[in-house]
């Protein structure tokens, strides 16, 4: 064996120096290739492709391929190595195969699809369904020109048995950075079939912890981007994540697959923007709390929450009937006069708003009455019989147009929702109190006590961006190519609803985990309360089960939360990689800093990129950043207010630690206190243990929850 893999590692050395040679050679003479900076459209135009040559040429230089396949198309019998990458690369010379085969193109789905056997394989082309045998499919591991690791997952020459994880091990087990990286070399069948599904198509993905469903995603949009080209473009694509710590830790990967320009956003700041506002959030974190204070939501039942109430389809239903009630009230009642002797009655001004301009929404009905008032109005003043008279008129005319135009509503989104909260003026009474009916007590008694006090909470925000929609409509610079909505379980179906208002063909990559629903009181409780929102035929659903983050120490331990304290959830099945087991140390509480300090202290001193102490509250992650910064730590405190995620030594809430993934993680308080017996507390305390890429740490007073206690007896 070992003979064969000095072969196979000099074959891969000599072709690999060979490949430099030719990417080098042509790299060298597109830069010396003088750039146009001239103004005829077709040199700017080959310019531009030069230019995209270069940049591609040069990335490849370092790192030109990750993965080989020997393939033996039926009805050609010829067995042709293709070696794939990130980018592809054509050769100079006339060839059947590319030098490096993109990693997009139908033919290198064989490389992710085929898991061995001695059967034809097959993918889909342009021009139908191409057969033929895989022979050799082997990893390669090129680092900065230099090869580093060559590893077989299938070789149909040997008889050595195939290790088709052997090298998804190795690069699990790589410690991580402050950047999510892409996963080229190592999609796994049921990834690559997400990504390579249908551009109109809404994708509902659940994924558990660590299975790779936000860098799948990522990928997705670089392929449509690859086969859509003419279709869809980078900059009318979307990735809603939630916050903006998360988006920056994202940021690498599709600058690693050639991709920029794609729009990166939280859904809040998107929905403020569009809207035009610019008015601070209520903290989420202190949301849950506040429902519960306020008495309109039970401990024991999140399906009543308010946000639950705000996210349905059936509040959506109800703003649309209440702007559908707007619309008889909209022209102010009486004729219109600009001066006396001028009368433009009623009924005239009604035909225009009701008849003429009725395809239009209500804002821009409001605008074209308006216009036609005006333009009315200077048709008048050509009738003036002196210039003295015309002066006098115009002068009339113009204070009472700008009185007239007060007298018709508001029409803008804020003003409208505090009108159905009766929080501003301009409803009629009996509609201001069929409306009242129609909402739950609670909720109307405490949304009117925030708009009354100017607090918009994040679950507010849908039902403003639809009232703008029905009053103004969806402008084309406004609508996406695709929208991916990453942690999708804390968004509502409204949600969803309202950003296909927004997408071309209903063009959705949908991802989150329902057992990391820690924001349930707001978001789905199942998937089919968004799936059900499209035909059968525009949606399709995958489950990612298994998790390539953690150890299988870890993920049985944090299985084992699930299935005792949230009695429910989804678990992963572990890609076999061993590591330390869960440590649980108990502490005496007068001695609880030092305890932490001591325990980051240790595993930071081991060769760990990335450490994390997760505190139960921002409070207490606040505290203990100063504890250690003041015992000489670099950390760095995560309060929900950054842009930027720096890796190294981090403290921070759990619940701003989804998404991200850190070398060795601590729970600090994993205590009964902290983490109770609810379900709620459970999901909590899951989603802290599943960050832990290596070692997991609980500390805790010794008083544990009975789902972790289970663990330790």
């Amino acid at each position: 064996m070992e003979n064969e893999f000095q072969s196979a590692y000099q074959e891969e050395q000599h072709r690999l120096s060979l490949a430099m040679e030719e990417i080098d050679r042509r790299l060298e003479r597109l830069r010396n290739t003088p750039v146009y900076t001239g103004h005829d459209f077709t040199e700017q135009v080959l310019e531009s492709a030069r230019e995209e040559k270069r940049q591609a040429l040069a990335k490849s230089s370092q790192e030109p391929y990750f993965g080989r396949m020997d393939f033996d198309e039926r009805g050609r019998g010829q067995r042709k190595p293709l070696y794939i990458g990130k980018i592809g690369v054509e050769r100079e010379e006339t060839s059947a195969y590319p030098l490096v085969i993109d990693w997009r193109a139908p033919i290198a789905s064989l490389f992710y699809s085929f898991t061995g056997g001695e059967e034809t394989a097959s993918y889909e082309a342009p021009e139908g369904t191409i057969e033929g045998l895989v022979y050799l499919k082997r990893n390669v591991v090129i680092r900065k020109k230099i090869l580093e690791r060559v590893a077989d997952t299938y070789n149909r020459d040997s008889d050595e048995p195939a290790v088709s994880d052997e090298f998804l091990v190795y690069r699990l087990g790589e410690n991580k950075d402050n950047r999510l990286r892409d996963i080229v070399s190592t999609i796994q069948a049921e990834q690559d079939q997400i990504i390579r599904a249908a551009k109109n198509t809404a994708l509902v993905i659940q994924g558990v912890a660590g299975s790779g469903k936000t860098t799948v995603a990522l990928h997705r949009l670089a392929f449509l981007l690859y086969q859509y080209k003419d279709q869809v473009s980078a900059d009318k694509m979307v990735i809603f994540a939630p916050n903006h710590m998360f988006l920056d830790y994202i940021s690498d990967v599709l600058p690693e697959l050639g991709v920029g320009n794609i729009q990166q956003n939280t859904f809040a700041d998107w929905a403020l923007d569009l809207l035009g506002l610019d008015l601070p959030l209520a903290d989420p974190a202190e949301t849950l709390s506040y429902w519960f204070e306020s008495g309109s939501l039970r401990k024991e039942s999140m399906d009543e929450a308010p946000g639950r109430f705000k996210g349905s389809v059936h509040f959506m239903e109800l703003l649309q009937a209440f702007v559908e009630r707007l619309e008889p009230i909209s022209v102010p009642e009486g004729d219109f006069s600009p001066w006396d002797g001028a009368v433009l009655p009623r009924a005239e001004i009604l035909n225009w708003f009701n008849e003429e301009y009725k395809p239009y929404p209500l804002a821009k009905r409001k605008e074209r009455v308006l216009a036609r008032v005006h333009r009315w109005i200077e048709m008048e003043l050509k009738k003036s019989p002196s210039a003295a008279a015309l002066k006098e008129r115009k002068k009339k005319a113009g204070a009472r147009e700008k009185a007239y135009a007060k007298k018709w509503p508001q029409y803008d989104a804020l003003t409208l929702y505090k009108q159905l909260f009766q929080t501003a003026k301009g409803l009629p009474a009996d509609t201001a109190a069929e409306m009242k009916a129609s909402l739950p007590v609670a909720i109307f008694k405490t949304t009117q006590s925030d708009l009354r006090k100017q607090v918009i909470r994040e679950e507010d925000l849908t039902a403003l961006v639809y009232l703008h929609v029905l009053i103004h409509e969806v402008e084309s610079s406004q609508r996406f190519d695709h929208v991916v909505i990453d942690e999708a379980q804390d968004f509502s179906p409204f949600h969803i609803a309202l950003l296909d208002l927004f997408v071309k063909g209903h063009s959705f990559t949908i991802l989150g985990d329902l057992s990391q629903g820690i924001h349930e009181y707001r978001g789905v409780h199942a998937w089919e309360e968004m799936s059900s929102l499209f035909a059968p035929e525009h949606t399709g659903y995958f489950a990612l089960t298994r998790s390539y983050r953690s150890t299988l120490e870890i993920i049985e331990f944090a299985n084992t939360i699930l299935e005792q304290g949230v009695r429910g959830g989804i678990t992963a099945v572990p890609v076999f990689r061993s590591g330390d087991p869960v440590r649980t140390m108990s502490y005496d509480s007068s001695v609880r800093e030092q305890s932490l300090l001591t325990a980051l202290k240790e595993l930071s001193s081991k060769e760990y990129r990335t450490v994390s102490v997760l505190t139960r509250t921002l409070k207490e992650a606040v505290e203990l950043h100063e504890v250690f910064t003041s015992a000489g730590l670099d950390v760095n405190l995560i309060d929900g207010g950054k842009k930027q995620y720096e890796g190294g030594l981090s403290v921070l809430p759990v619940y701003l630690s989804k998404g991200l993934e850190f070398d060795a993680v601590i729970v600090a308080d994993a205590d009964h206190e902290h983490y109770g017996e609810r379900a709620w507390d459970a999901k909590l305390l899951y989603v802290g243990c599943t960050r832990a890429l290596h070692e997991l740490w609980l500390l805790h007073d010794g008083s544990l929850p009975s789902y972790v206690q289970a663990q330790t007896e």
